[in-house]
């Protein structure tokens, strides 16, 4: 399995609210962001994993350099990177594009934070849905509704989804930020490019629009790193019986 991560934003509310470290590199249960993602995604088959980073803060590049040269935690990462400034996550995913081109891949953006547990099992759901031929993803979604501008995902009675929403519309679910996705998928994202469109949530509405079949993979919780805040709340998630 093909992994990618978006870490190319400035995390500028973290900066205002006084952090400084680049969001990347935030330190949630002892882990960089960054490197627990990597350190998941090489626990769940990773073939490749492709990061992009903004050309703003070069910590970042400079780490995940290290992490090419070096491995993460003695283990050698198949690390492919992309630094560059991008104006929005789409823009992000069409940087990552050639090297998702050919293979399903799993993409997260960087503050994504999930049960390891339920990713693993995530992926191999993934995985059978490929071997069955039957849909074009498998995106993960969540009944945990703490977003400041969540994406509403509608659902029919067999977990299809039938469409992404700014506004509940009797929704149950939100979207978590994890998308599991064939190369089929980035011909798509060339079409909302080349129609000058941005942000993730476009890109999933034209997959919808193209009629490609799409399946709603539930987590308990998916938590993002937009606030100090979120850090507490997420080692809380992470370990509950520790609080």
């Amino acid at each position: 399995m093909r992994y990618a991560i978006i870490a190319a934003g400035e995390g500028s509310r973290l900066a205002k609210e006084g952090l400084q470290m680049p969001k990347p590199l935030v330190t949630v249960d002892g882990e960089h962001l960054i490197d627990r993602l990597i350190r998941i995604f090489m626990q769940n088959d990773a073939t490749g994993i492709a990061v992009i980073c903004n050309d703003l803060t070069p910590l970042v590049s400079q780490h995940l350099h290290h992490i090419q040269q070096h491995g993460l935690n003695g283990q050698k990462v198949p690390l492919s990177m992309v630094v560059k400034s991008t104006p929005s996550s789409m823009h992000s995913f069409f940087e990552l594009s050639p090297f998702l081109a050919d293979a399903p891949f799993c993409m997260t953006t960087v503050d994504t934070i999930f049960s390891e547990q339920e990713f693993a099992t995530y992926i191999k759901a993934f995985q059978q849905l490929l071997n069955d031929g039957q849909c074009a993803g498998m995106m993960g979604v969540t009944d945990f509704i703490d977003d400041e501008s969540p994406l509403y995902v509608g659902v029919d009675s067999h977990d299809e989804i039938s469409g992404f929403y700014d506004e509940p519309h009797g929704c149950r679910y939100i979207s978590g930020g994890i998308y599991g996705l064939t190369p089929a998928a980035i011909q798509t994202l060339k079409g909302c490019m080349s129609r000058g469109e941005s942000r993730m949530r476009n890109f999933q509405r034209a997959l919808v629009a193209e009629g490609q079949r799409l399946k709603a993979y539930p987590f308990s919780k998916v938590l993002d790193i937009d606030h100090v805040s979120d850090i507490a709340k997420a080692e809380v998630f992470l370990h509950p019986a520790s609080v």
